[in-house]
């Protein structure tokens, strides 16, 4: 049999699966990707049996049939060939798939697909429709906040939960937290009214989907144990959730502040930047001393020396010195594209909130440092 399929095409869609193969893996299998041929389509499937993703791209074949071969190996290949027409034809005696392109030639070994696992990519529960920008900037918001502590496993990720009329969407690493509400959301599907947890590679491979995908509706589908979304048709992913109780993030958002502080979001994370420098390589510790309508940021490093700045701000409370993770600070400001900050606070070791008018549906919370 004989398949012909342009090399870019083949090439970005073995881009678009390679992320998914853990190369720790101890089965040799999970290396590989699995290969249908269908009249005028190629699947590439890959899984590590946490995440899985499908990518089904167009090629002129009229024969069917199934195959495993190496990911790492094919996708360095097809990086080095010219963007030129391929053949590819299957040696079923030999188990080889032969690949020509122009004078290039190349015979590689493959295997059964028995041996692969066999992967859902969706169900009859279908949850939700989103535009896959709007799930981007969802996880563009608060993907930041997700743990990397891999023995609070519970926190390695997203958490999504129905309250009401809205999906809330939280991350939270013990030292912040980052929360975005989709309002005016609907659903009787009982696992999101119960909250579930994407893990982090999950939520990582989602956003590579919605990037690749932009301006395209996602179909969601959902259970106690996957999410699937598929995109067009030629999209597929599935991740398997975390089965663990997410903690009572609530607890950690005060119910009321005493202070509030509004400045310009360029003007702070300019300084922040530079006042970095001489922060602690290992906590990024500065000072911010808040008084009336001034807030000074400094740090002290005790090998290269010191730095201050002061930056104009709306504050009429009571002085006070705050230590913060310069770093955590501007995790926050970076991933916000709003004029103003306001933050919201009550004294100088309590949680601070971050909002800000222009984009209601977020709320941050850093915890301060002790410097």
């Amino acid at each position: 049999m004989s398949i012909a399929i342009d090399s870019k095409i083949l090439r970005e869609g073995f881009n678009k699966v390679i992320t998914i193969i853990d190369k720790r893996n101890s089965r040799p299998i999970l290396t590989n990707s699995l290969i249908q041929i269908n009249q005028n389509s190629i699947e590439l499937i890959a899984t590590d049996l946490e995440v899985s993703a499908k990518i089904v791209l167009e090629a002129d074949s009229q024969e069917e049939t199934t195959f495993c071969i190496n990911t790492k190996n094919i996708s360095d290949i097809l990086r080095e060939l010219p963007d030129d027409q391929l053949q590819l034809s299957i040696d079923q005696e030999k188990n080889l798939l032969n690949l020509s392109c122009g004078s290039i030639n190349y015979s590689l070994l493959i295997s059964p697909s028995e041996d692969f696992p066999k992967i859902n990519f969706s169900n009859s529960n279908k949850v939700i429709q989103l535009r896959s920008n709007y799930l981007l900037n969802i996880i563009n918001k608060i993907s930041h906040a997700i743990s990397t502590d891999e023995t609070r496993i519970n926190l390695n990720g997203i958490y999504l939960q129905q309250l009401e009329n809205k999906l809330r969407t939280v991350a939270i690493d013990g030292h912040r937290l980052a929360l975005f509400d989709i309002i005016d959301f609907e659903s009787d599907n009982q696992t999101l009214i119960d909250g579930f947890i994407i893990p982090k590679k999950g939520v990582f491979e989602l956003k590579k989907l919605a990037e690749a995908n932009l301006d395209q509706d996602l179909d969601i589908y959902l259970d106690e144990s996957f999410i699937h979304v598929i995109s067009d048709k030629k999209n597929y992913l599935s991740v398997r959730l975390i089965a663990r109780e997410y903690p009572k993030y609530q607890t950690v958002i005060p119910n009321k502040t005493t202070y509030t502080l509004t400045v310009e979001r360029e003007a702070i994370l300019n300084a922040v930047k530079r006042i970095k420098l001489l922060s602690n390589e290992k906590t990024n510790g500065v000072k911010v001393n808040l008084q009336s309508g001034e807030m000074t940021i400094s740090a002290d490093h005790p090998s290269l020396g010191y730095a201050i700045e002061k930056v104009p701000v709306s504050y009429d409370g009571v002085e006070m010195e705050i230590g913060f993770n310069a770093k955590y600070l501007l995790d926050t400001l970076n991933i916000l594209s709003v004029n103003e900050i306001t933050y919201e606070l009550n004294n100088e070791l309590s949680p601070v909130i971050v909002r800000s008018s222009e984009e209601e549906n977020f709320l941050g919370i850093i915890m301060p440092l002790k410097i």
